[in-house]
């Protein structure tokens, strides 16, 4: 009866034990569960946050293109150099410099008056030049040259232009050429100031003569272009006088600065 009694309490001891072991390994086993848990939550909430961050910093850095630079002809910004000039047919073998009725010669190269004075200005202070062409060619033979300008202004022809200016609006400044004509514009720049809107830009003239000046023209070119700021800073020059007018036609080009 006592060997007996002995035996029970052993084996419920014995029982005892394994359930206390068992019940440590499944606190064990669970908190490793609960501990990877975490971790795999930490692991893909890092994950997350790093491919958030990544994008707010895409978007943070934008891809952009380049700007163009721009550069000024004068204080008064881009220029363009228009004119008008029709070099009449002038024997000028042999000669080195010389000017007539409308051309200079210098160093065999042969230029109208007109163009003469507008490479002259581009070549001082930059600017693009253009020259206004019509579309039928004038006669190059002095009379029927004159001849025909004043027919045109009798019955004020406006002449079609051959070349186009396809963004006026890219300039600030118009230096405008132009022979006097009958004490008058050319029909021609008649046309190239009916084509295009000439508003807040700064218009500056200068002419080529035989002895009558601008004539008024400046008050012409300011009717036809009411919204423009025509400048009283011009340059008159005597035919007689373009092939020995460099120096001139520089320091009025840098007065324009």
């Amino acid at each position: 009866m006592k060997y007996k009694i002995m035996a029970l309490c052993l084996g419920v001891m014995l029982a005892l034990g394994l359930a206390g072991c068992g019940g440590k390994e499944e606190e064990r086993t669970a908190g490793q569960k609960q501990e990877q848990a975490s971790g795999d939550g930490q692991a893909k909430n890092q994950a997350v946050a790093g491919q958030e961050a990544g994008a707010e910093q895409d978007q943070a850095v934008p891809s952009a293109e380049p700007e163009q630079d721009k550069t000024d002809d004068t204080e008064n910004g881009r220029i363009l150099i228009a004119y008008f000039s029709v070099p009449e047919d002038v024997d000028t073998s042999g000669v080195d410099a010389i000017s007539s009725a409308s051309i200079v010669v210098q160093e065999g190269e042969v230029y109208g008056n007109t163009e003469y004075v507008a490479k002259i200005v581009q070549e001082t202070i930059g600017g693009d030049l253009f020259r206004i062409k019509t579309t039928e060619d004038y006669p190059l033979d002095h009379d029927l040259l004159v001849d025909q300008a004043a027919d045109e202004q009798n019955a004020e022809l406006r002449p079609e232009l051959k070349s186009h200016i396809e963004d006026m609006g890219q300039y600030d400044t118009v230096i405008l050429g132009f022979p006097n004509w009958w004490a008058d514009l050319p029909m021609p720049v008649y046309t190239f100031l009916e084509e295009y809107d000439l508003g807040g830009k700064t218009i500056i003239p200068f002419v080529t003569h035989g002895g009558s000046g601008f004539s008024g023209t400046e008050d012409t070119i300011a009717g036809l272009q009411p919204d423009a700021a025509v400048s009283d800073n011009t340059l008159s020059l005597s035919r007689g006088d373009v092939a020995d007018s460099e120096e001139e036609v520089r320091q009025w080009a840098e007065s324009l600065r």
